[in-house]
């Protein structure tokens, strides 16, 4: 018999978080979150998605033992403001076996049409500045700091259960070339572009340096990216969040921003270096040893990921990339790094997919959305 269980407490709510630590304990490609970072992130005093959000957690149990979990979640500034009526849910996880799966999505489908909602769709999360999309490519890749990861028949279940494609993003695999084999009309080109339209570099050595900019970089990726039909605005307090959330992951080598003569953000692009494998040391803990391997991948790594770019529409098609892209050219360089990965992309961003057409690249990973209406 399988049952589901609210989870409320602080103990069930751990119980939640751990979960996947069990259903992926052999999994060589899982990467697991820190377990103290996802309770903040659920905690409504210390979250404030939930000023605009509203969230349930479950896990399934089959002869007592968990056997799947999900959270049910509803964003009133996606419901009231853009007018979608849409029933989230995120956290999935579940073993091979389609009533667990079913009886999970039931539970987001009655949530859903107590409140009125017309459809459901996941896996997202609170808003879209978290973690979401189905894995359906690249199983055999570690999953980046903000994807999850899973496993290949939850695709199969949920197709099963009659649910269909919502939306679709892709990931890359890009080498980064040696100073020695870079092409110096690259260099050249982006140097004309700097000059033609009056571009200043910004380049940054602490992280006090970085948060006079970090407002004005999320008002950028809000106009980057509002035509896309997934898209819901970025609130001052989640850019407040975020800032405090990950800025301590991020070297200030690693974020680059190009300004124009009055000195508006016209351009910026935030990677990090690749925390999967420190994250796998660190097994969800901080504690004892944790912060050492993110310390040690802060500083020191041969892969990077790329996180968070923003370019102003206006010159989206002017070659100011090309700007941005020689300052991250030099900053591998420097440090040694050789890999890049992209974090997932929408598949009809084309723009943004245009931005690795001058370098080597493989699209490695897909992850997609299910809908189903209410």
């Amino acid at each position: 018999m399988i049952t589901l269980k609210e989870m409320k407490t602080s103990a069930e709510l751990k119980q939640f978080v751990k979960y996947p630590f069990l259903l992926y304990k052999n999994e060589p490609n899982w990467v697991p979150p820190i377990i103290a970072d996802e309770l903040d992130s659920m905690d409504p005093t210390k979250n404030p998605v939930f000023k605009n959000a509203e969230a349930r957690y479950f896990i399934a149990y089959k002869d007592n033992a968990p056997v799947g979990r999900i959270c049910t979640i509803i964003n009133h500034i996606e419901v009231k403001e853009q007018g979608k009526p849409k029933m989230r849910f995120g956290w999935f996880d579940v073993i091979d076996d389609i009533e667990v799966t079913k009886i999970l999505l039931d539970k987001v489908r009655e949530i859903g049409k107590a409140h009125q909602l017309e459809y459901m769709e996941g896996p997202v999360g609170f808003s879209n500045m978290e973690k979401a999309g189905l894995l359906v490519e690249g199983y055999e890749y570690l999953n980046t700091m903000i994807t999850w990861y899973n496993h290949a028949y939850y695709k199969d279940h949920f197709e099963q259960l009659g649910f269909e494609k919502a939306a679709e993003w892709v990931e890359f695999k890009i080498k980064i070339d040696p100073p020695d084999k870079q092409n110096p009309k690259v260099k050249k080109f982006a140097d004309i572009i700097a000059k033609r339209y009056d571009l200043t570099p910004l380049q940054f050595k602490t992280s006090n340096e970085i948060k006079p900019y970090v407002d004005e970089m999320f008002g950028l990726l809000n106009k980057t990216y509002d035509k896309l039909s997934t898209f819901v605005p970025i609130q001052q307090y989640q850019i407040d969040h975020y800032k405090e959330k990950y800025l301590k992951y991020v070297h200030p080598d690693f974020i680059k921003c190009v300004q124009d003569k009055d000195g508006n953000l016209v351009a910026f692009a935030i990677t990090m270096p690749s925390f999967s494998k420190a994250l796998k040391k660190a097994n969800g803990k901080l504690f004892p040893f944790g912060f050492y391997h993110l310390l040690k991948a802060k500083n020191k790594t041969s892969t990077a990921a790329f996180y968070l770019i923003g370019i102003d529409p206006e010159y989206q098609n002017k070659g100011v990339t090309a700007v941005i892209f020689q300052m991250m050219q030099d900053l591998f360089n420097n440090r040694g790094i050789t890999d890049v990965e992209t974090n997932p992309e929408l598949e009809e961003n084309k723009a943004i997919q245009q931005l690795w057409k001058n370098y080597e690249h493989e699209l490695h990973k897909r992850r997609r959305t299910y809908r189903k209406d209410l």
